[in-house]
């Protein structure tokens, strides 16, 4: 009582645990969202001061703010991340296709919207935390357009992304010639149809990542899961009519590989204006208040690198 008296706060030793005494602990645990790549293995802690009036009855003296650092990522290990990662998304998503043509059908619409709905949930979870996992130039042009990602580093990722959607294109058509053209995405309805299509199941995906992207209130450990199973739907909504392609490189390279470009500009325009329509929504829709009173609490998700 002397030292609270002289207006001085002594901590004193920790006292056995599982006795009634036993304060609450300083530091609570911290969980670390594996999406967020705003982060370090060890967080730091930054703590308000002690109040006078301590006492062992009273709950937490002071409340603990965790800060993570940003690693340092260069924009080469981003770009050569996304390269690899969009790779594999076109890989996957146009083998399903060309499969089923080779085999006559073997794996079906279910089939196509697996492949390619399971590409985007690994790649995103195992480049997220590096590039962001944008794997698709419409994505990266709508999040530059509402300030989630940088302007200069758009022209890199479009052209990683674009360079890897023609090279798994050309290794697909190396492996399973000359079955190319069934990874090719076609319209089979009207010009006016697969553009309302593909603006629609892309303002659907744009909707749902900016959502687990930039809103901590989402539950951003399961962005892979909800991209991935997003795509599924578009897909088995759209697959029949327009090929439910939803990026331009999922169309250009098989197409570039192919030598089919029937109406590709659908593909170019749609799914970009689609983009920045879905992700300027669900940035009007978006909750406001305790994010903006608790900027130090925020965390940075995957898909802004």
């Amino acid at each position: 009582m002397a030292d609270f008296e002289s207006g001085t706060a002594t901590m004193s030793a920790p006292q056995t645990p599982g006795t009634p005494t036993t304060p609450t602990p300083l530091m609570s645990s911290v969980r670390v969202d594996s999406m967020s790549y705003d982060r370090k293995s060890m967080p730091r802690c930054k703590c308000l001061p002690l109040a006078l009036d301590v006492s062992p009855w009273a709950a937490a003296p002071h409340t603990c703010f965790t800060h993570f650092s940003a690693p340092d990522i260069s924009l080469t290990r981003k770009v050569a991340a996304e390269f690899v990662g969009t790779f594999i998304l076109i890989f996957g998503a146009t083998a399903g296709p060309i499969v089923n043509q080779k085999y006559d059908k073997a794996e079906g619409l279910i089939g196509n919207a697996a492949c390619a709905g399971l590409a985007v949930m690994i790649v995103i979870l195992s480049t997220g935390h590096i590039s962001g996992a944008h794997l698709n130039p419409s994505l990266t042009i709508a999040f530059a357009a509402f300030r989630h990602f940088p302007w200069f580093h758009v022209p890199a990722y479009i052209a990683a992304q674009v360079s890897a959607s023609i090279c798994a294109s050309f290794a697909l058509k190396g492996v399973f010639n000359p079955f190319m053209s069934g990874g090719v995405t076609i319209p089979s309805v009207g010009t006016g149809q697969a553009f309302a299509l593909e603006f629609f199941i892309t303002f659907n995906l744009l909707f749902v990542v900016t959502a687990v992207a930039t809103d901590t209130r989402a539950v951003g450990e399961l962005a892979g899961l909800a991209v991935g199973a997003t795509v599924m739907l578009n897909i088995l909504v759209a697959g029949p009519s327009s090929g439910g392609s939803m990026n331009p490189v999922r169309t250009l390279g098989p197409a570039v590989a192919a030598g089919n470009y029937k109406s590709i500009w659908i593909y170019l325009v749609a799914p970009t204006l689609g983009a920045i329509a879905g992700s300027g929504i669900y940035s009007l829709v978006k909750l406001r208040g305790q994010e903006d009173d608790e900027p130090q609490r925020q965390q940075v998700r995957s898909f802004r690198r």
